[in-house]
């Protein structure tokens, strides 16, 4: 799972063992070399799917990690771009490795449930993040990302469909989160990482509770899988008046 240059087994139980910062400014240095980075073609793809619907003015990337969502708003957003994180490691990596030529860019160390902003993104978007929030937790973080778009301005992100139950992915997931949840029943602080928290029918409706019109796009890259169901949507939250 790991490159050479990736995290060994003692860090890695190390971060596991921190709250989830300290976990990941401990992991921020080596963070470009493991599974958790979002795919190159993800990214691709997200971007592809939101430039028609685009140009926008500013972008935000919420829970940036080291900025791999930042060059998605980089190619769609013509004003500034925003990276915004509670690490400050990871945001020290995303700082060395990110440069943009178009867009202002700027670096903003805050919980995504607290944001310091006001009404001033086009858009907002995330990746791989949404894990790391219990499902009582979805109503004030689409709230927070409603506060901070202007009005008709969008929240888009790609959620992969799950795995069919009785599947070898089906049940890594749900081993893991078996474990994650015995991990924090018995050792402080906790930390919060799970796969099969963020269900796509509850987002929906806490979307729409927090004043957003939602729609789905299929990303082709991904095709489709037995039954005809995209692999992989982006869900696009619209913020209404």
């Amino acid at each position: 799972m790991f490159s050479p240059e990736g995290p060994t087994l003692r860090e890695l139980t190390v971060q596991a063992l921190s709250s989830v910062e300290r976990g990941y400014d401990l992991l921020a240095p080596k963070f470009e070399h493991t599974p958790y980075r979002t795919p190159g073609r993800v990214l691709d793809a997200v971007a592809s799917a939101l430039a028609p619907m685009g140009p926008f003015g500013a972008g935000l990337d919420l829970c940036c990690g080291t900025g791999a969502g930042v060059d998605v708003l980089a190619r769609v957003c013509r004003e500034r771009v925003t990276g915004v994180d509670f690490s400050a490691g990871m945001l020290e990596v995303a700082r060395g490795r990110v440069a943009l030529e178009g867009p202002a860019l700027s670096w903003v160390r805050a919980d995504a449930r607290a944001l310091p902003f006001g009404p001033e993104f086009d858009l907002v978007v995330s990746f791989g993040a949404f894990g790391h929030f219990l499902p009582r937790e979805l109503p004030g973080l689409f709230a927070q990302v409603r506060s901070v778009l202007r009005p008709g301005g969008c929240f888009a992100f790609p959620v992969v469909a799950p795995p069919r139950p009785g599947s070898r992915g089906y049940w890594t997931l749900l081993g893991f989160d078996a474990v994650m949840r015995a991990r924090n029943a018995l050792w402080r602080p906790p930390f919060v990482m799970y796969y099969r928290t963020f269900r796509l029918g509850d987002v929906g409706r806490e979307l729409a509770r927090a004043g957003f019109r939602t729609d789905l796009h299929a990303l082709p890259e991904f095709g489709r899988r037995p039954d005809g169901s995209p692999r992989v949507r982006m869900v696009v939250a619209r913020r209404l008046p």
